[in-house]
């Protein structure tokens, strides 16, 4: 749950004032290139959308959310430049590629639309809905309004899966897998084909973010852990591989990106929200165990509450040669870091 701020000048960005619960934003906090315009509502989840010929024409998707909401999309100096249609409280984002709709490879975004318990698709860039109005999801259960969403493209076939978490649910199904494929004229849709997710109760199952190199996928269950499972449903394995980050964070353990040096190795950034740091583990494991994450380094931010983040090691030009980190601040706003940054830090903390 948010705060309610007031925005005050520090540093030449727009940020926000701490109550007596909120952390105030460390001295040593690494800044923003960039702070975004402010949206209508409130930012909550963004998405990298990588430029096929000129990855300085990348764009950045962000969630609007509210009941008269949407997603935005910002250029690479935090310039909104396109809206989607109005959406209903849309929660998450994600973004997925090559995926077949009348014969033709197409990129998408897709986002949660919490109050009419569907998930909505875009083609990308031009945030056109594909999917006739919505798929919905979580049909038959009493707990339906989807929050987080995340997409698992499977190397073999390239076919992509959406996995959908909700408000509330019963731990052993909390999550709901869909396979997305074309339903004709144009059209996307999505067919349940997996049933997973242990829960503790503590709180809630919102962020999620998958690894399609290793095939796998993290969740955070707010208030107790990050817990790790296959993303792939074929292999009809839904054993949870691990359980970390507990004790790691002051409260919330909110957003996850997942950023990759290679193709083995890399780092999961995850949001310590009422601290306004993020918390880093290796992606690849420690001690010659996949499942093994011990906490590298804690990077704090600028950003406020941050609830969502992503990251891409692509070079996208200027600051942001090593790849660009986006969180989401409290203020109406994403920040943009250059991966460089965080890098530092990190570096600084292994030593």
């Amino acid at each position: 749950m948010k705060k309610k701020y007031i925005a005050i000048a520090f540093l030449g960005l727009t940020l926000a004032s701490c109550s007596d619960k909120l952390a105030p934003v460390r001295k040593d906090a690494i800044k923003p290139i960039t702070v975004t315009q402010q949206l209508p509502h409130d930012t909550d989840d963004p998405a990298i959308w990588i430029h096929p010929t000129d990855a300085t024409k990348s764009i950045i998707i962000g969630t609007d959310k509210d009941t008269d909401g949407g997603l935005y999309a910002f250029d690479l100096n935090g310039k909104i430049i396109k809206k989607s249609i109005p959406l209903q409280r849309p929660n998450n984002v994600d973004i997925g590629y090559g995926l077949m709709v009348n014969g033709e490879k197409v990129a998408i975004a897709v986002t949660t639309e919490r109050e009419t318990n569907s998930i909505r698709i875009f083609s990308l860039p031009d945030l056109k809905p594909i999917d006739n109005g919505g798929i919905p999801v979580f049909e038959g259960e009493e707990m339906r309004g989807p929050m987080g969403i995340a997409l698992y493209t499977r190397p073999s076939d390239h076919k992509i899966f959406a996995v959908v978490g909700r408000k509330n649910g019963p731990s052993g199904s909390y999550l709901w897998q869909y396979e997305l494929e074309d339903a004709g004229n144009g059209n996307v849709g999505g067919k349940l084909v997996r049933k997973f997710g242990t829960y503790s109760g503590k709180k809630e199952i919102e962020a999620i973010a998958v690894d399609n190199e290793f095939g796998t996928l993290f969740y955070c269950d707010e208030q107790f852990g990050i817990r790790k499972y296959n993303a792939d449903p074929a292999t009809k394995n839904d054993t949870e591989l691990a359980l970390f980050g507990q004790g790691d964070f002051k409260s919330d353990n909110e957003g996850i990106a997942i950023y990759k040096k290679s193709a083995t190795e890399g780092y999961i950034l995850v949001s310590n929200q009422q601290a306004n740091t993020f918390m880093v583990y290796p992606r690849e494991g420690a001690n010659g165990n996949p499942n093994e994450f011990p906490l590298l380094a804690e990077v704090p931010t600028a950003t406020i509450e941050c609830d969502g983040a992503d990251v891409t090691n692509v070079n996208l030009g200027g600051a942001y040669k090593n790849g660009l980190f986006v969180a989401m601040s409290n203020g109406k706003t994403f920040h943009f870091y250059s991966w460089d940054s965080i890098q530092q830090l990190i570096d600084t903390a292994k030593k």
